[in-house]
């Protein structure tokens, strides 16, 4: 793994971090998990900053959205007990298939 893709792992990470206590800051009235949205958001800027030295910022954002949305798509369904139905499945995949069409298919990925 190059280190922008690390990179971008550690951004996707914290961005879901902080996504996920977003619920918990309850409109940002919680010191605690407030603190984690600020600092996680942080991170994730900070990180996916380093991302754009080596990979195509395309490439880069839709790879850092893509799995945000989907990983955080799961926490609110394992974690929130939020309910995914046929359709919202259905666009999880179409997400997945096309951050993997990017990985593997794609030559602007490996710039």
């Amino acid at each position: 793994m190059t280190p922008g893709y690390l990179y971008l792992a550690i951004a996707i990470a914290a961005e879901v971090i902080a996504t996920s206590a977003l619920k918990a800051s309850n409109g940002f009235t919680r010191p605690g998990p407030s603190l984690v949205v600020a600092a996680g958001y942080a991170i994730a800027f900070y990180f996916l900053s380093l991302v754009l030295r080596t990979v195509p910022v395309g490439v880069a954002y839709a790879i850092w959205s893509g799995a945000g949305i989907v990983l955080i798509a799961l926490i609110g369904w394992v974690v929130l007990k939020q309910p995914l139905d046929l359709p919202a499945l259905a666009g999880i995949g179409l997400i997945v298939a096309g951050v993997a069409v990017i990985q593997l298919f794609s030559r602007s990925s490996a710039h």
